[in-house]
C-alpha cells in the first residue's frame, strides 16, 4: 500500500490557540453522512457558474468580462515552463522559496484566466493554450511547493505531499475542466481523463483514504488557516470533478469533518490569532465551504446563524484600522487591500450589515482586489465576478468598530474622538506564526502609523525552523515591549500573559496583564504588570508598567517601533511625525531615561520586504534606556497630539 503524507497538519507553524478546543462539531454532526448522500448535487446537475458566452454576458457586467478577454489574449503565445531540480531544490540549498513559487503560481494563474476567457467568448481561440497548460501542470513531479517537503527538495512521486497548493492546483485544473472540457475533449479526451487522475493520485486520493494517520480529523486537534483552505479547495474539487455519487457525499462529508476541526479550535470570540491577512485564508476559507456546501445542497446545510461563524467574520473588522491599514500582530501584514466582493456575500449570509457596508466601501476603494483571477481561492475570484453587478454603487465609508475585546485571543482595539487608534494584545508565544511578543501594542493616528508592529519579512527556509527567532522581525527586542537584562521574550506556549483584564467605557479602554512569564527565567522577572490604556478624556495613550525583578538589573530598557520622523528632543520627549505630517509626542521621565534610535537590517533574502513594506519608509526603533536601575520599579510612557 502506498504512502501519503497528509503535511498540512505537520507544517502548519505554531497553531496553538489560546482557548482549548471545544468539541462543537456543528457541521458533521449536525449533517450526518446520510443527509449529505441525499442533499448534494449530482455532478451532470452542478452549474455553480456561466459556461456560455450568452450565460456569462447576463450574470458579468460587460466592462469586467471584455478585461478577462483582454488579459487572456496576452497569454496566448505564454510559455508554460517546466521547474527544474535545480530551482526545486533552492530551498533546502539557499533557503530561496520565490523562484519556483514565481514559475508555478504564474502558470495556474494563467490557466484560469485562459479558461475562464474561453468560457465568456466560446471562439475556441484559447483552447490550445489551454491544453498546453493543463499538460504541463499535470506533468509537474510535484504541486507543492519545496518547503512543504521535509529536507530533500525534491518530490518522492511515490509518497504525495497534500499541502496548500497541491490543494489549490487541484481546484485550478478542475476549474479548467468545468470550463473548457468540452472543448478538450474534442482534441483528446485522454486531457480530462488525466486531469481526474492527477487530482485523485495527488490529492483526493491521500485525503480521504490516509487522512486519520496524519491528525487531520483527530478529535482536539489544534489547526490554523491550512485547515479550512484545503478543506474549501477539497470540496470544491470533488464537487467539479467527482462523478460518482456515493464517492462524492463521502468526500464532501469527511471535508465537512476536517473543517469542524479548526472550528472547534476557536475561542467563543472566533478571533484569528494568525491575524487579518492570514485570515482571509481562514475565516474567508471557512466561508467558501460554506457557502459551496449551502449551494452544493440547494440550502441543506446552512450553518450562517452560529454565533462562533459571527463571530468569526465580525473579527476581520473589528481589528481593520482604516483605509489599507490592519492591526498586524504575528506574521500578518500591515496593509491589506479587502476584497470586498467577499465581504459583501460573508456579510449577506451572516446578515451582518456592518461587513455588507465593509464590503461595499472595499470594493470602491479597491476593486482590483475583486475582480481579478490571478491569486488563491480560485473558485472565490470565479464567484466574485458574479457578485459584481450586486453592488450598484460602492459605499464611500462604512459603520467602524469604536471598541472590540476579544477574550479568547486577548486583542484589544479602540478609537478615541481625536483620531487615535490603539490595538494591544496579551496572549501567549506559541500562537500560529507566532511573534514572541506578548503585551505588545500599536497605534495610528487618523489612520496613520504611529507605533508599529513591525510586520513579518519574507518567507524563507530559516522562517519556518529552528532559527525562526534569530530574525530580528519576531524577537520582542524589536516589538514594543521592554528588554528586560538584556533578553527579551522566549516562543512557547509557557511564555505567556496571565491576570489578563479588559476594561472599555467611555472614558477609557484599557488592558491589564502581567507579562512576567513571557520572560525567560534568566531575564529574572518576578512581575511586570502592564497597563496598556486609550485615555479619551485626556486623548492619551498610556503605557503603565509596574515591575518586581529578583535583583537590581545590569539593563532595564524599553522599545517602540515607528515608521515616523523622529526628533529625539530634550526635556523627555521624543517627537514623532507622521509620513502625512502630523505630529504625536511620546513622553517620558528624562532623569530616568535616555533616549537612543536605530535602524534595523533590510539586508538578507528575509528582510527585502522592509525595502518598501511601509511606503519605502525605513523602520526604525526608538530605545529608552534606563537611568535609574533598581529591583522595582514603576514606569509610565505617555503619547498625545
Amino acid at each position: 500500500m502506498k504512502k501519503y503524507a497528509i503535511s498540512f497538519i505537520l507544517l502548519a507553524c505554531f497553531s496553538q490557540a489560546i482557548a482549548q478546543v471545544t468539541p462543537r462539531n456543528i457541521l458533521a454532526q449536525k449533517y450526518s453522512l446520510a443527509e449529505i448522500k441525499q442533499s448534494v448535487t449530482l455532478h451532470d446537475q452542478w452549474k455553480p457558474y456561466p459556461r456560455t458566452p450568452a450565460e456569462w454576458k447576463a450574470a458579468v457586467p460587460d466592462s469586467i468580462l471584455q478585461n478577462v478577454i483582454k488579459t487572456a489574449e496576452g497569454n496566448l503565445d505564454y510559455e508554460f515552463k517546466p521547474i527544474s531540480a535545480s530551482i526545486s531544490m533552492d530551498f533546502v540549498r539557499s533557503g530561496d522559496r520565490e523562484r519556483h513559487s514565481g514559475i508555478s503560481f504564474d502558470k495556474r494563474n494563467v490557466l484560469l484566466e485562459l479558461a475562464v476567457a474561453e468560457s465568456v467568448e466560446g471562439k475556441g481561440r484559447f483552447v490550445e493554450a489551454i491544453l498546453n497548460g493543463v499538460w504541463s501542470i499535470c506533468e509537474e513531479s510535484y504541486w507543492g511547493v519545496p518547503a512543504h517537503i521535509k529536507g530533500t527538495g525534491l518530490p518522492d512521486v511515490e509518497n504525495p505531499v497534500v499541502d496548500l497548493f497541491t490543494a489549490e492546483t487541484a481546484t485550478t485544473l478542475a476549474l479548467a475542466d468545468y470550463f473548457a472540457g468540452a472543448q478538450l475533449d474534442k482534441i483528446n479526451p485522454l486531457v480530462r481523463k488525466r486531469i481526474y487522475h492527477e487530482s485523485n493520485v495527488r490529492f483526493l486520493f491521500p485525503m480521504i483514504d490516509h487522512g486519520n494517520e496524519y491528525g487531520w480529523n483527530k478529535p482536539g486537534q489544534r489547526v490554523n488557516n491550512w485547515n479550512p483552505w484545503i478543506m474549501s479547495n477539497w470540496i470544491a474539487t470533488t464537487l467539479m470533478l467527482e462523478k460518482d455519487g456515493t464517492r462524492r457525499a463521502e468526500m464532501i462529508h469527511k471535508a465537512m469533518s476536517g473543517l469542524d476541526i479548526y472550528l472547534n479550535s476557536l475561542g467563543e470570540d472566533g478571533g484569528c490569532d494568525e491575524g487579518p491577512s492570514y485570515w482571509t485564508a481562514a475565516g474567508a476559507s471557512v466561508y467558501d465551504c460554506l457557502e459551496m456546501l449551502d449551494e452544493a445542497t440547494k440550502g441543506k446545510v446552512n450553518i450562517y446563524d452560529n454565533q462562533l461563524i459571527k463571530n468569526m467574520g465580525a473579527y476581520f473588522y473589528k481589528v481593520h484600522v482604516d483605509g489599507y491599514y490592519f492591526v498586524n500582530f504575528a506574521d500578518a501584514d500591515p496593509k491589506l487591500r479587502p476584497d470586498g466582493l467577499l465581504l459583501y456575500r460573508f456579510g449577506k449570509a451572516l446578515n451582518d450589515d456592518r461587513m455588507v457596508g465593509m464590503g461595499s466601501w472595499a470594493y470602491g476603494l479597491f476593486p482590483e482586489s475583486s475582480i481579478k483571477l490571478q491569486g488563491f481561492h480560485r473558485f472565490r475570484l470565479v464567484e466574485n465576478l458574479l457578485t459584481a453587478s450586486k453592488i450598484e454603487k460602492p459605499a464611500d465609508s462604512y459603520d467602524k468598530v469604536k471598541d472590540a475585546w476579544m477574550s479568547d485571543i486577548q486583542v484589544m482595539t479602540a478609537r478615541s474622538g481625536n483620531g487615535f487608534f490603539l490595538a494591544t494584545h496579551g496572549g501567549h508565544n506559541a500562537e500560529s506564526h507566532n511573534h514572541n511578543d506578548v503585551g505588545d501594542f500599536l497605534l495610528y493616528l487618523n489612520g496613520e502609523p504611529v507605533i508599529i508592529d513591525a510586520g513579518r519579512g519574507n518567507y524563507t527556509a530559516r522562517t519556518f525552523s529552528a532559527q525562526r527567532y534569530e530574525l530580528w522581525f519576531t524577537q520582542s527586542n524589536y516589538h514594543n515591549l521592554p528588554i528586560i537584562n538584556g533578553i527579551g521574550q522566549k516562543a512557547g506556549r509557557e511564555f505567556g500573559a496571565s491576570q489578563v483584564s479588559n476594561k472599555i467605557d467611555a472614558q477609557e479602554a484599557k488592558l491589564t496583564m502581567n507579562i512576567a512569564a513571557a520572560y525567560p527565567a534568566e531575564a529574572g522577572v518576578t512581575a511586570w504588570n502592564r497597563n496598556v490604556t486609550l485615555n479619551r478624556v485626556k486623548n492619551q495613550v498610556e503605557i503603565s508598567d509596574e515591575y518586581t525583578l529578583k535583583e537590581r538589573p545590569t539593563t532595564l530598557q524599553q522599545a517602540f517601533m515607528t515608521v515616523c520622523d523622529v526628533n529625539l528632543q530634550a526635556g523627555g520627549r521624543v517627537l514623532l511625525t507622521t509620513p502625512g505630517g502630523q505630529t504625536v509626542t511620546l513622553r517620558y521621565d528624562d532623569k530616568k531615561w535616555v533616549a537612543s534610535k536605530d535602524l534595523p537590517s533590510t539586508e538578507g533574502m528575509e528582510y527585502r520586504s522592509f525595502k518598501t513594506k511601509w511606503d519605502n519608509r525605513p523602520v526604525q526603533r526608538i530605545v529608552l534606556s534606563s537611568k535609574d536601575l533598581k529591583a522595582k520599579g514603576k514606569v509610565q510612557f505617555v503619547i498625545s497630539k
